[in-house]
């Protein structure tokens, strides 16, 4: 199955120069939490989420109306192609630890739709004899939202023991 499948195609995006009053204005109208940003030509460099402008928005200090997409955006953009099989897109999303991805022309770069776990799942859950299923869902869902591994034998390694050590 192609993400081109089960893909979003009605897309509102904004700008870099759009203000955060006006992207979480967007997002409240559509009722979504995600603009892909997309410079001239349609070229997506970000995406913005309802929490990135919440953030902002507290941390800065400032109006929302006053704070510019692009001083929010990380600029890193992790998305996939219309003809891109579902699960690899499903392993972007785990990777990358993101729950939407624009998608985007393989020839032009032009944004053409999103791609959403919400919308795997529904797919997953509607269609029976699709390439999908719960478990591709939920093992997305645990790779996105878990806390990466941990032990304390991360904190000491060799060279934080000595140095402790050499400390006392």
């Amino acid at each position: 199955m192609k993400v081109k499948e089960i893909m979003n195609r009605d897309v509102h995006s904004c700008r870099p120069d759009t203000d955060l009053a006006m992207a979480a204005m967007q997002m409240w109208d559509g009722d979504f939490g995600v603009l892909p940003v997309v410079a001239n030509g349609g070229t997506v460099v970000g995406m913005i989420t309802d929490r990135d402008i919440c953030m902002a928005t507290a941390t800065k200090r400032r109006d929302p109306g006053e704070i510019r997409v692009e001083e929010v955006i990380t600029g890193q953009v992790y998305g996939c192609a219309p003809d891109t099989e579902i699960h690899d897109a499903l392993k972007i999303m785990e990777q990358r630890r993101v729950r939407r991805l624009p998608v985007m022309s393989a020839e032009s770069g032009e944004l053409v739709g999103t791609l959403s776990l919400n919308d795997v799942a529904l797919k997953a859950q509607a269609d029976a004899k699709a390439d999908l299923s719960a478990q591709d869902v939920e093992t997305t869902l645990k790779a996105i939202c878990g806390h990466p591994e941990f032990s304390l034998a991360m904190l000491f390694t060799p060279a934080t023991v000595e140095s402790a050590t050499a400390a006392a």
